[in-house]
């Protein structure tokens, strides 16, 4: 395993990881206060999430030779901070139970499966750009405010891009590093070093935090993660047995969900960073760099009480210049691919504007419905040929 594992593997994973924990790792903590966690959940959250997704990423990558990357919910994250206000912290754990246990129900449907593996290449290639469009976008977000710092990760993308094009993820990463430890809000001297431990909250279960919890979670994890997570497999040509990896994930979140693994699902954005070109010049090799960032996840986990202050302090142009970055050669392939069947063009495009827009309608995300959007149209222009062949 460790000879077959190139630097473009490392640096994809690192980079993965260090992009989902800065994303979404404050939405996270937020949720857990809110729920009512001592420091020492907290902490108990991020260690449980980080070895369920670690956990998964390394059997699933390694099971199916392909990258499996698994992540939070972070919309669903984002849900539970302004809904778990009003419920002891024993009715939360045990919505996360519940939840879990309505994931594994729905991952032994064939139906789900069979609907993914239906939509063509050009709507789920539509909507992996729609995803990473603003993503990219955020590259030149701060140029005003950070004009050199910019600067120098566009010309070390650059410089990397046309002549060491396996070290450029690495050197920008180790930019990011450096950069971001330069910034006066970066306080090292007061970061504490410890080994997180799990802390054990019995779950309770109540009709209402069932329906107003549990069911939520479970619905906006399934049709704003998930469902956009197999369509970027699919996107990539990748197909593991997706029935196994959702049955795999529900039973993590059961087990874990007393120590706050509120969930677990396919990633989006951090996956197509371990899919794309800077992952490997193979395509068979590139479930490596998925084993990587489940090895950095479990680290994380283990490292929460650190992981928190450190990524909590992180400037968020950096943030927005290595995740960009990053993406740059992956969103070229989606928008290429997109664009390349001319008879479902059209749907493919709306399937992109309507994702890279960032609405959210009912809980569900930009996503769901640009997906929704493009089948729809694609839809109607299918029976409008089917009615004028049989005229």
């Amino acid at each position: 395993m460790l000879k077959q594992l190139s630097l473009s593997h490392v640096t994809a994973g690192v980079t993965a990881v260090v992009v989902g924990y800065s994303s979404a790792v404050v939405l996270v903590i937020q949720a857990a206060q809110t729920a009512g966690a001592t420091p020492a959940m907290i902490t108990s959250w991020l260690l449980a999430l980080g070895i369920g997704m670690g956990l998964s990423c390394i059997v699933f990558s390694w099971w199916y030779k392909v990258p499996v990357v698994t992540a939070w919910s972070t919309p669903g994250a984002a849900f539970l901070i302004g809904a778990v206000g009003g419920y002891p912290l024993n009715e939360v754990i045990g919505a996360f139970l519940l939840a879990g246990i309505c994931s594994l129900l729905v991952a032994q449907s064939r139906w789900l499966q069979q609907k993914i593996s239906a939509i063509p290449d050009a709507i789920s290639s539509a909507m992996l750009a729609g995803i990473i469009l603003p993503v990219c976008l955020n590259i030149f977000a701060d140029v005003s405010q950070y004009p050199l710092i910019s600067a120098m990760f566009l010309l070390t993308y650059i410089v990397g891009y046309h002549f060491f094009p396996r070290y450029m993820m690495l050197c920008l990463l180790a930019l990011a590093i450096v950069t971001g430890l330069s910034f006066d809000s970066v306080d090292t001297h007061s970061w504490v070093w410890a080994v997180a431990m799990p802390v054990w909250v019995t779950p309770s279960f109540s009709v209402s935090a069932a329906v107003s919890l549990a069911l939520p979670l479970f619905l906006i994890t399934q049709l704003s993660q998930n469902l956009p997570g197999m369509a970027i497999l699919k996107a990539h040509n990748y197909q593991p047995r997706h029935q196994v990896v959702l049955s795999g994930l529900a039973v993590l979140q059961i087990v874990t969900a007393p120590f706050g693994g509120f969930s677990y699902n396919y990633a989006a954005i951090t996956a197509a960073i371990c899919m794309g070109e800077s992952a490997g010049s193979e395509r068979s090799q590139r479930f490596r760099a998925a084993i990587v960032a489940g090895v950095v996840y479990v680290l994380m986990g283990f490292a929460a009480a650190l992981v928190v202050q450190i990524f909590v302090a992180m400037p968020e142009v950096i943030v927005h210049l290595l995740a960009g970055l990053a993406l740059v050669a992956t969103l070229q392939s989606a928008l290429v691919r997109s664009m390349d069947n001319h008879a479902v063009r059209h749907p493919a495009l709306l399937t992109l504007v309507c994702t890279a827009s960032g609405m959210s309608l009912f809980q569900l995300g930009a996503p769901v419905w640009g997906l929704a959007l493009g089948l729809a149209l694609l839809g109607v222009a299918t029976l409008q040929q089917h009615s004028h062949r049989h005229k």
